[in-house]
C-alpha cells in the first residue's frame, strides 16, 4: 500500500466481527495476521456490553489510534434493538467511538461505507460477516463448500470458480436455502437436536427444556476447547464432566448419578451424530443447489472445525482448514493464533479484504 492519511504501508488494519454473543477482532499488517482476540459480549443485555469490550480492546491494543478499522456484524439481530436497521446503526455509532485512522463497514458488493453513508446501505451491512469469510475462501480455493461452525450457528456457503455462489444474502434468505443453520457447538440447546434418543436399551423422549447446551455434549466428547467455551452452563453450574453429565441426564428425566461416565459419553455421541446428520443434510442441499460435485472439498472454519472434519470423513469429502489456505500468518505466529484465526474468521477476512481494497485503489 502507498501512503494513506499520512500513514505508511505498515499501518495495521483491525477487523471486527460484532456478533450477538461474541466480539471477534483480528490485527493484520503487511498482509499478515498478527493477533486475534475474542471476547464474550451478550449484546442482548444492552450496548454497555459492547462498550466494555471496546474498552478492553483499547487496553489490549493501546495504539488503536494509528490503525484502520474494518467492521462486519451480525449483532443487529438481538432483541435489544427495535429492528435490524436500528441495530446496525446503534452498533456502528458505538464503533465510531474507537480511536483510529479510518472506520469502514463491510457491505459485500456494495463496498465499504463510512459511518456518514451507512444508513442507505444498512441492509448490505447487516449480518454480512459470512460473506466476508466466503469471499476470502473462494479466492483461495476456487470451488468447494465453506462450512463455518461456531458457538451458535453454522454457515454453509457454496464456492465455485473463485466466486461466492450463495442463493441467500440475508439471514431470512439463507435460512430458507439451508445456507444458515442455527446449530453450534457451545450455545445451542441440546433438546433441539432430536426428539428421541436411545439410552440404556430404551428409546426415550426428550424434554424440550433449556437443561443443557451443546457445550455439554462436546465437553464429554473431549472436542470443545475450554477457551472456546465462554458462556455459563445452562444451569449456571460447573463446566466439568460431572456437571455436563447432570445436565444431559435431565433431558431424559434422570440424574447424573443414575449412570456412569461411559454411558453419558455414549449419549453425548448420540447428540453429536444428530448434529452431524442434520448439518450433512444441509451441506448436500446447498451443494446440489449450486451444482457442485458430491466430492467438492469442505473449507473448515469456526470453533466447531472438529465437526467439519468429521463431516468430511462421513461424506467422503476432503477438508481444508481456512487458515492454511487463505490466511497468511506472521512469522512469529503461534499455532494458537492460527486456530483463533479460524474461530474468528470473519474478523480476519474483513481486515484482509479492507487492506486489499486500499492496496488496489492505491490508497
Amino acid at each position: 500500500m502507498r501512503e494513506r492519511d499520512g500513514t505508511s504501508e505498515g499501518t495495521p488494519y483491525v477487523g471486527w466481527d460484532i456478533g450477538g454473543a461474541h466480539v471477534k477482532a483480528c490485527r493484520v499488517a503487511r498482509g499478515r495476521v498478527q493477533a486475534v482476540r475474542q471476547w464474550a459480549c451478550p449484546l442482548w443485555q444492552g450496548l454497555d456490553q459492547l462498550d466494555a469490550v471496546l474498552q478492553a480492546a483499547q487496553q489490549h491494543w493501546p495504539d488503536l489510534a494509528r490503525v484502520h478499522h474494518a467492521v462486519t456484524m451480525s449483532g443487529e439481530m438481538v432483541d435489544a434493538f427495535a429492528h435490524r436497521e436500528d441495530g446496525v446503526m446503534a452498533i456502528a455509532q458505538r464503533m465510531a467511538a474507537l480511536p483510529g485512522q479510518s472506520l469502514r463497514f463491510y457491505a459485500g458488493e456494495a463496498g465499504w461505507p463510512a459511518l456518514e453513508t451507512l444508513r442507505p446501505a444498512w441492509q448490505a451491512v447487516a449480518s454480512a460477516n459470512w460473506l466476508a469469510t466466503a469471499a476470502v475462501a473462494a479466492r483461495a480455493v476456487g470451488s468447494g463448500m465453506l462450512v463455518d461452525i461456531g458457538s451458535t450457528t453454522t454457515d454453509i456457503i457454496a464456492l465455485r470458480g473463485g466466486d461466492v455462489r450463495a442463493l441467500g444474502r440475508t439471514d431470512a434468505g439463507r435460512l430458507a436455502t439451508g445456507e444458515l443453520v442455527y446449530l453450534g457447538v457451545a450455545r445451542t440447546p441440546v433438546c433441539v437436536l432430536a426428539r428421541q434418543v436411545p439410552f440404556a436399551g430404551l428409546l426415550r423422549n426428550v424434554m424440550n427444556e433449556f437443561f443443557a447446551t451443546t457445550a455439554d455434549v462436546y465437553r464429554l466428547t473431549g472436542e470443545l476447547l475450554a477457551e472456546h467455551d465462554q458462556y455459563p452452563a445452562a444451569d449456571g453450574g460447573a463446566k466439568d464432566l460431572d456437571g455436563s453429565c447432570q445436565r444431559l441426564a435431565r433431558l431424559i428425566g434422570l440424574d447424573g448419578r443414575d449412570a456412569d461416565l461411559p454411558a453419558w459419553r455414549a449419549l453425548a455421541h448420540t447428540w453429536r451424530q444428530a448434529q452431524l446428520d442434520w448439518t450433512a443434510e444441509q451441506v448436500d442441499r446447498v451443494s446440489r443447489q449450486a451444482g457442485l460435485p458430491a466430492d467438492a472439498p469442505l473449507v473448515a472454519a469456526g470453533c466447531g472445525q472438529f465437526l467439519v472434519e468429521a463431516l468430511g470423513r462421513m461424506m467422503n469429502r476432503p477438508v481444508h482448514r481456512l487458515n492454511t489456505v487463505a490466511f497468511s500468518m506472521a512469522s512469529d505466529a503461534t499455532p494458537d493464533t492460527a486456530t483463533w484465526a479460524d474461530v474468528c474468521a470473519p474478523s480476519v477476512a474483513v481486515a484482509c479484504l479492507c487492506a486489499q481494497e486500499d492496496a488496489a485503489c492505491g490508497s
